[in-house]
């Protein structure tokens, strides 16, 4: 059974940045996609990175040049890493292990 816990979320203004931490309780990057989502209040989960199996990392339009996932394999994490956050950035965020369906809690982030 996988589980993933999301930290690091929490307030922040602005134009400010912030890293989200995903630590995957096995290590399954290298065979399953892991991706990030997002949800605000009342609009639909949104994906917004993901990388998959093959080493590739797609973003989606909304977040392009603000964010980036790196990961550190050794402590079998993934990050989110957001900068210049808006407003429109306030929400739920996730991750997620694509391939065998696995999700974590979520983690809060309101910018304001």
């Amino acid at each position: 059974h996988v589980q993933l816990v999301e930290s690091g979320g929490g307030p922040v203004q602005a134009g400010g940045s912030l890293r989200l931490s995903c630590n995957v309780s096995e290590y399954t990057y290298s065979s399953y996609c892991m991706a990030w989502f997002r949800q605000a209040p009342g609009k639909e989960r949104e994906g917004i990175a993901a990388l998959d199996s093959d080493g590739s990392i797609k973003y989606a339009d909304s977040v392009k040049g603000r964010l980036t996932i790196p990961r550190d394999n050794a402590k079998n994490t993934l990050y989110l890493q957001m900068n210049s956050l808006k407003s429109e950035d306030t929400a739920l965020y996730y991750c997620a292990n694509v391939g065998l369906g696995y999700w974590g809690q979520g983690t809060q982030v309101t910018v304001s």
